[in-house]
């Protein structure tokens, strides 16, 4: 069953997401996009929960694993826009303890982008020690670096978001998950939270993974691959038991892989960064501190992996890959297991797809078949004469 809405001209992203659900084996889903501040596609399907058959409902919502980053990239603008961060300053100059070890020459600018040499807590973190961003970040804070700051890229899968609830809560005061939600999603109205609250407990999709599901890292040495099992360690992602269900992983803050969110409201935190930082009247952002989100603070290929990675301020930024599809400029943040979270800035566009199946990234391209779609869309002639009011047509198919 599929349903919600696409505006007038937006028909084949609704049939591209019939495809995706039809698929063998496919679970449930959502996929929403915003363009210039208006919602022109709402549309979910399938189970939230495939052992009971729950049905996806309009206000399900889903674990989107790195998507979070996002969110907390979202954050870290707000604190430069403030003039409370800098981007060239020292860590330490706001987190004195970073300093142990020799780390004093790491800037924020490398520890946004994946630049710091900390890909890794060691030892490795147990899924209960998890849970405890406060500590996770005092044990990176005094372990050496693996290489000199700014000398390569390392994607920093679990450490990022510590990292960076340990330098928001030391400018800010508050925890990331805390400094989001009243800043963030409370001012633009989203169903999206880093420490889900008892009261959505009830919405969240259950995660599964296909089959063949794992963590890919390609074709690479030994030694990078010992490295990339402890970066990849902790927290119940990639353990048989998947703790990525259990109440307690979900109400705690671990800020670069937990947040729960609808794809509707992903979508609309993407369509007012897409817009400057404005949507509905509420002006979130500057528009110039917003465009530091599109351009990259590092670029090239993963260190460990090989694979080409780019990041601005906390956001994925658009690669040879074109993980957010046909668009040129492009930034978000996708999650383990095929979402992707993203805006079209020069399109002023925002979009999200959420999922509760997660396969394998080299075997999957769901969001990039609908994204794909969407831009077609978008840029055509039928699309863009779409106004404030745009002409809805309702989708339930059984």
């Amino acid at each position: 069953m599929i349903s919600g809405w696409v505006a007038a001209g937006y028909g084949p992203v609704r049939h591209e997401f019939e495809n995706v659900l039809t698929r063998p084996g496919e679970a449930g889903a959502a996929f929403a996009a915003v363009v210039d501040g208006v919602p022109v596609v709402d549309l979910w399907g399938g189970v939230r929960d495939a052992d009971a058959q729950i049905p996806w409902t309009a206000d399900t919502a889903q674990l989107i694993f790195s998507g979070t980053k996002g969110m907390i990239a979202s954050c870290i603008l707000l604190l430069l826009d403030r003039g409370q961060l800098s981007l060239d300053r020292r860590v330490t100059d706001y987190w004195p303890d970073f300093a142990a070890a020799g780390k004093g020459d790491v800037l924020v600018r490398h520890l946004l982008s994946h630049q710091s040499g900390l890909p890794a807590v060691e030892p490795p973190p147990t899924g209960k020690e998890a849970l405890e961003p406060v500590e996770m970040a005092a044990r990176l804070a005094h372990q050496p670096a693996l290489w000199p700051p700014g000398t390569a890229i390392t994607y920093h899968a679990l450490t990022f978001g510590w990292l960076c609830d340990g330098l928001i809560r030391r400018v800010d005061g508050r925890s990331a998950g805390r400094c989001f939600a009243e800043e963030i999603a409370g001012p633009l109205g989203l169903d999206a939270w880093i420490g889900l609250p008892a009261t959505a407990e009830g919405r969240v999709a259950t995660m599964m993974r296909a089959p063949d599901y794992q963590v890919t890292f390609g074709d690479i040495d030994d030694g990078s691959r010992a490295l990339l099992t402890r970066i990849y360690a902790g927290g119940g992602i990639v353990d048989e038991r998947f703790a990525v269900n259990d109440p307690d992983f979900l109400r705690a803050e671990i800020a670069g892989v937990n947040g729960v969110a609808t794809a509707r409201s992903m979508a609309r935190l993407y369509g007012c960064l897409a817009r400057d930082g404005v949507i509905d009247g509420v002006r979130l952002l500057s528009a110039e501190t917003v465009r530091l989100a599109s351009v990259p603070l590092a670029a090239g290929l993963d260190r460990l992996t090989g694979k080409p990675l780019a990041f601005s301020t906390g956001f994925e930024t658009q690669t040879a890959l074109q993980w957010y599809g046909p668009a040129e400029s492009a930034f978000g943040h996708s999650g383990a297991g095929g979402s992707v979270h993203g805006a079209w800035p020069q399109l002023r566009t925002g979009f999200s797809f959420a999922m509760n199946l997660m396969r394998r990234d080299d075997r999957d391209g769901r969001a990039q078949r609908l994204l794909g779609a969407l831009y077609g869309c978008v840029t055509s002639s039928s699309s863009a004469r779409s106004s404030d009011n745009p002409t809805l047509v309702e989708v339930k198919t059984g």
